[in-house]
């Protein structure tokens, strides 16, 4: 059984509605930017235990490109942006609590906390600190990010080498919305796929190798050991607290020779040719993030960090490869019609719904009000329509496998 017509039918009209969006093209040498395809360097893929090497050699990755950091300026306070006369349509999704209607339903795992109008996860499954929303809005943006990501990798859902006649059992954790883990058992109708969340958002018509499990994937995994042949995780930035014991767990479970992927990227937006003003509201972005990490002690720039590469090879993993890859997050060059809508796709997800990024942690953290944050929001907004700063997010793709003589 595939996804549901409905399903099919919202995925093809999104598609269309991004392809068809005008855009203003903005040329540059390739030698001014690198959002093409750049490298991290790959350990010795050794066996961790014992003496044999793992049964397949992950793929090869060339040089990494050196990237310009932005500079360390210190944070602007939420009253600047409140002071801030903003002309913009009023398409904030910024509410009050008394603008949501609420229902009243048994199951816990469904009594939401609500913030400025926007739900979360339930304080039942994880008292863990996530900062996304689970409404409609929200789960539009992991569509249109999913959307992205496949055509990043020229339509691939995954990088690594698997079996496909092998492979039995894998887990996509934090599926969101569950579109990876749909196409994934789509493709392989002879592996089951678990797809796990801290929310219920997921659809119930799946094909029948397709399950998901409401699960807070920061605790102890309750999976059998040695028993998925691939891991899948997607842009989990700013979720995880111990990133270490997560690869842990995934060691754990995954069989001899399985693999683990993860696609994610840092919160920071860069620039590499002087034209993100300092004080602009998306040089101001990644300030923010840098603050609320260190208020919660969440990493929010993993890749520069190389916390995923880090975690993996301390938990076990061996074959640990990368590659990075700046992709604009407005459609601002000329030059590659591929990154071009890349681009497209970035900005449609981001300015569809600025706020989900925002709300949780800078009302809690941050102590934002409001008006301020609607501000903060509407000037991030201002600067994608104009297209002036050039500005990219830097994706890491991943992969490592656990040891045959694990």
């Amino acid at each position: 059984m595939a996804a549901s017509e409905d399903s099919f039918s919202k995925r093809a009209n999104l598609c269309s509605s991004l392809t068809n969006l005008s855009t203003l093209s903005i040329s540059i040498r390739d030698d001014e930017f690198p959002f093409k395809k750049a490298q991290s360097p790959s350990p010795e893929a050794k066996s961790l235990k014992g003496k044999e090497k793992s049964p397949t050699p992950g793929p090869a990755s060339p040089v990494a490109h050196e990237s310009l950091e932005p500079p360390d300026l210190p944070l602007l306070s939420g009253a600047h942006w409140g002071q801030q006369e903003v002309d913009e349509d009023n398409d904030s999704t910024l509410g009050s609590d008394t603008e949501s209607s609420t229902v009243s339903i048994s199951s816990s795992i469904l009594y939401y906390r609500n913030i400025l109008g926007r739900t979360y996860h339930s304080d039942s499954v994880t008292d863990g600190e996530y900062w996304g929303p689970n409404d409609a809005k929200a789960n539009e943006v992991l569509d249109i990010m999913h959307e992205a990501m496949v055509q990043l990798f020229d339509g691939k859902l995954y990088t690594s080498p698997l079996n496909e006649k092998e492979i039995e059992n894998a887990i996509d954790i934090g599926t969101g919305t569950g579109v990876w883990a749909i196409d994934f058992a789509d493709d392989h109708p002879n592996c089951n796929v678990i797809g796990t969340d801290i929310s219920p958002i997921q659809p119930s018509w799946v094909p029948p190798n397709a399950r998901f499990v409401i699960d807070d994937a920061s605790t102890e995994w309750t999976y059998k050991e040695d028993y998925f042949d691939f891991i899948h995780i997607r842009w989990l930035t700013g979720s995880i607290k111990d990133w270490d014991a997560l690869y842990k767990e995934a060691f754990r479970c995954a069989k001899p020779g399985a693999w683990i992927e993860q696609l994610d990227c840092d919160a920071e937006l860069y620039c590499f040719d002087g034209t993100m003003p300092e004080k602009s509201a998306m040089a101001e972005w990644g300030r923010i993030w840098k603050e609320v990490g260190r208020k919660t002690g969440l990493e929010v720039n993993v890749v520069s960090s190389n916390t995923i590469e880090k975690g993996m090879k301390n938990a076990g993993f061996t074959n640990i490869t990368s590659e990075d890859y700046y992709v604009p997050v407005t459609p601002w060059s000329d030059d590659d019609e591929k990154m071009k809508q890349l681009g497209l796709y970035q900005s449609v997800a981001l300015t569809h719904d600025i706020e989900g990024f925002l709300v949780y942690f800078m009302t809690n953290c941050l102590e934002w009000t409001p008006k301020e944050i609607a501000n903060y929001a509407a000037a991030v907004r201002r600067e994608f329509r104009e297209r002036k700063i050039h500005g990219v997010v830097k994706w890491r793709m991943v992969r490592a496998q656990k040891p045959l003589d694990a």
